[in-house]
């Protein structure tokens, strides 16, 4: 147990310090005090006993060492004296500290502000509990497959569907449309997240014909009652049907990535399904022990099931769907969440770390020259016993506080850049709400913090830390001068900073040409900030007939089109770009895919008579429709140039072909071609489209087909004005004063959502390479402008001599230049592999576009000219006699 004895007096020896060391010179005291009298008695002089005592006691620091390591933790209190004696040479070089400690924070905060969304968006479990379990399916399924999944399954502790959609609210005030989330018995329980108030849905709630009930989320609760808790019982008219409040859910809850107000049950009524129908989304929580391959063969095992359990849609078989080859596709819900985004996160992180390491590159550039300037210093200190191995650590103990400080000065640009990246990051960008620093960030912040230290310390502590003592000592003056090993290591750092910097122009470069070529793409409608958008949704509680509905939403747009300013108005299923289509199977007479015996299938959407003009999308054969066409049911309809010309190769020969949706269904004839529309944004191919009229009969079984959601499309000079918006509610309160206007926006909005997500990468580059870019020129300056300093005297002597300043000037140019060349020949080679990793993210471009590398080169090379020439020029200004005096 001695061991345990003295480690506990070493551990209090850290607290009474200053008393043992009192203690410790007391008792030296003692015994040169004993010395000393015993030579007075052996006939020695006073002085003489004393200066004896001392030579036979030995040196007074080493006996101190020697005795304070039997009573503490020597190893630690030289750690904790070390950082003292580094904080107080930080504080003594005030200007050094800020310029090192500024630099580091740009690296560090921009670094750990990017892994905190990495952190958010990738690593953070999902929010459910035992999130791991939860899994989602790769593509959309039908009813009919939720039932058998849920009947037939060995896996699944809980499976359901969900989809997204909108709803009108009315009697809580004006007509609203809210955004609903609709779910089947056991989607919320597979997620695992408990009502605030109230319940769930139970299995009774989502069968048809039970009483109709609805779920409030948190924020809809709080604006819309208030946040009170007696909403429970109270009723909700949703589509001009009375829901009864069941729950609320909590503040923390979110589904997936949507932003929903109301959730409601699916209510499937079981006798009407059939087979196919794929349009809902599904997930689901598996039972303990169980993987995700097991799943997905249990999925394979009930599909044999789900065919024969349910009867095929009229003119459809069994064998067809069987032909369809439909798989397993279960994975990770998280992976749902996340989508493809991860790319583009690891990209941003391996920028924002180039940055770092530029920022490291340029303190051990100036600690470089820093250590040159305390040579003298440090040959003295090893002169008086100081080893190379208490220099080195002092000097890595300074540099780690001076890593420290830049990550608490990061932590605060952290916050910063955190909203900037939330509020630049595009709708796509999944989690946003779970981004937050926490104490894996703050561990991150703190390694990286020390990392950087250690890196830009190292490079001085090797060069420095043992130098060489009667050079040092014997170095400065007047004769002093530099030499070209002195100089090499700065060197190099600058060549890494420029090489590095290249790389992120580079990706910046080739991202501006990105966007430059997505913006000079025809998406396929013309002005699109003169059309403004509204959708109206007209529920079957408020209008039963269809042909009523129709006769609506024509008196809607005859209204819309006769308010002043307004220039046409039209009305469709789903505008461009906007996400409401449907695919559907096509025949097209004549030209079935015989090779597979499977029909093909295309985009669906729903037009009036003028919405192509509306939108500006151009006929590129045959006519539009028109109201004759819809009134009197004539089997016609427009596709898309891309699906004519693969089908027919030319769009006029497209005309009079016939096509239908349904092996039962009657034949309809093309009357017109209109162009491409990149639905699926610019960066993608526009999709092949057929544009059904929007009042039809016999269609997909229904004996009459209109659809009580449509977007209306007005064009107007007028566009985004509060007074054109409140025009077009009183348009559409005169014709029913239930309906609410929703989603208001503007064709304009929809383009530039399309283009978000490269506006976000490329923003993220430009300023991550505009970071890279001034670092690299600060090295450059600051290596140029330390060689005029050094070479003060050689200038002086120079200018006497009569050296023309253009001359020096050159000279220090030169040496700046140099520099960048070989950075941007080194950056030239790094960036052509680089760049390959970014190329799933670039549009009309290669990432080896000569173009981009040349004009990035010239560009980094004439800012390296301006960097060198500021410090160069100064060298002119030398008066030879003030250079000749310095020392």
């Amino acid at each position: 147990m001695r061991w345990i004895k003295e480690c506990w007096q070493r551990i209090r020896s850290l607290g009474r310090a200053s008393t043992l060391e009192s203690g410790l010179d007391e008792e030296i005291r003692f015994h040169i005090d004993q010395q000393t009298e015993k030579n007075l008695r052996a006939g020695m002089s006073l002085n003489e006993a004393r200066r004896q005592a001392l030579i036979k006691f030995g040196g007074l620091e080493p006996v101190k060492e020697s005795t304070r390591d039997e009573f503490r933790p020597a190893l630690l209190e030289d750690w904790l004296r070390d950082l003292r004696y580094g904080a107080r040479s930080l504080r003594r070089a005030a200007r050094f500290t800020v310029v090192a400690s500024l630099t580091l924070a740009l690296g560090i905060g921009g670094s750990t502000a990017v892994f905190c969304v990495v952190n958010g968006v990738l690593f953070k479990p999902l929010p459910y509990p035992e999130s791991e379990a939860l899994v989602g399916c790769e593509v959309t399924i039908s009813a009919t497959q939720f039932f058998t999944y849920r009947d037939e399954n060995r896996t699944f502790e809980a499976f359901g569907l969900w989809s997204r959609g909108t709803a009108s609210v009315t009697r809580l005030a004006e007509p609203e449309q809210v955004q609903t989330l609709r779910v089947t018995y056991g989607t919320l329980q597979a997620l695992g997240v408990q009502p605030l108030i109230g319940r769930w849905f139970s299995q009774k709630d989502d069968t048809a014909g039970s009483p109709e009930s609805v779920m409030l989320t948190h924020r809809y609760w709080q604006q819309r009652f208030g946040g009170d808790s007696s909403v429970i019982g109270r009723t909700v008219t949703v589509d001009s049907r009375p829901r009864t409040v069941i729950g609320v859910m909590p503040a923390g809850f979110r589904f997936l990535n949507e932003t929903a107000d109301l959730i409601l049950p699916f209510q499937f009524d079981r006798r009407g399904l059939v087979l196919g129908s794929f349009n809902y989304f599904a997930l689901g929580r598996l039972k303990p022990g169980v993987t995700l391959t097991h799943a997905n063969a249990d999925v394979a095992r009930m599909l044999p099931i789900w065919l024969d359990a349910w009867p095929s849609p009229p003119g459809f078989d069994a064998p067809t769907f069987e032909r369809s080859r439909i798989l397993p596709t279960l994975r990770p819900l998280k992976k749902d969440v996340v989508g493809d985004v991860s790319n583009v996160l690891w990209l941003l992180m391996g920028t924002i770390g180039i940055v770092l390491l530029i920022a490291c590159a340029n303190v051990a550039n100036l600690l470089l020259v820093r250590a040159e300037g305390r040579q003298q210093e440090l040959a003295v200190r090893t002169a008086l016993g100081a080893g190379r191995r208490r220099i080195a650590r002092e000097s890595l103990f300074e540099n780690l506080l001076l890593g420290l400080l830049g990550g608490v000065l990061g932590l605060g640009l952290t916050f910063a850049a955190l909203r900037l990246l939330v509020t630049l990051g595009p709708e796509s960008l999944p989690r946003l709400s779970e981004i937050t620093i926490d104490p894996v960030v703050l561990s991150f912040a703190l390694v990286v913090s020390l990392v950087s230290g250690v890196l830009v310390g190292l490079i001085p502590v090797v060069k420095h830390a043992g130098s060489n003592t009667a050079q040092a000592l014997h170095g400065g003056g007047r004769t002093s001068s530099e030499s070209r090993e002195r100089h090499r290591a700065r060197n190099t750092l600058v060549v890494v900073q420029v090489a590095l910097a290249l790389v992120l122009l580079v990706g910046s470069g080739l991202m501006i040409r990105t966007f430059l070529a997505l913006r000079s793409v025809q998406p396929g409608f013309a002005n699109p900030d003169q059309v403004q958008l509204v959708r109206i949704t007209i529920p079957k509680t408020l209008v039963g007939d269809l042909e009523r509905v129709f006769r609506v939403q024509s008196d809607i747009r005859d209204r819309m089109a006769a308010i002043p300013g307004v220039a046409m108005a039209s009305f469709t299923s789903a505008a461009p770009m906007e996400p409401f289509v449907n695919a559907n199977v096509l025949f097209t007479e004549n030209q079935t895919r015989v090779e597979e015996n499977v029909p093909v299938v295309r985009r669906f959407k729903f037009v009036s008579p003028g919405f192509f003009q509306t939108v500006g999308t151009p006929l590129v054969a045959g006519r539009d429709f028109t109201w004759t066409d819809l009134f009197q049911r004539r089997p016609v309809v427009l596709i898309s140039e891309k699906m004519a010309r693969e089908m027919w190769w030319d769009p006029g020969a497209a005309l009079g072909k016939r096509i239908r949706e349904n092996p039962a269904g009657p034949w309809r004839e093309i009357v017109g071609v209109v162009a491409d529309v990149l639905d699926d944004g610019v960066h993608a191919p526009a999709p092949m489209m057929v544009y059904w009229p929007a009042l039809m009969e016999t269609f997909e079984g229904d004996p009459i087909r209109v659809r009580r959601s449509m977007t209306f499309a007005i064009r107007s000079s007028r566009t985004g004005s509060e007074g054109l918006l409140k025009d077009i509610q009183h348009a559409v309160w005169a014709v029913n004063p239930s309906l609410p206007v929703g989603q208001v926006q503007t064709l304009r909005a929809i383009y530039e959502k399309s283009l978000a997500p490269t506006s976000f990468i490329l923003v993220m580059l430009a300023i991550a390479a505009a970071m890279a870019l001034l670092l690299g020129l600060v090295g450059i300056y600051g290596v140029i402008a330390y060689t005029v300093t050094q070479r003060i005297r050689e200038i002086g002597i120079r200018v006497a001599l009569g050296a023309q300043p253009v001359e020096l000037e050159r000279m220090f140019i030169r040496q700046g230049m140099v520099l960048a060349v070989i950075g941007v020949g080194c950056g030239l080679a790094a960036a052509v592999g680089a760049t390959g990793l970014m190329s799933s993210l670039l549009f009309g471009i290669s990432p080896l576009d000569p173009m981009t590398y040349l004009v990035v080169s010239l560009v980094l090379i004439m800012a390296a000219a301006i960097a060198s020439y500021v410090p160069a020029h100064r060298a002119t200004t030398v008066h030879p006699v003030e250079a000749l005096r310095t020392e």
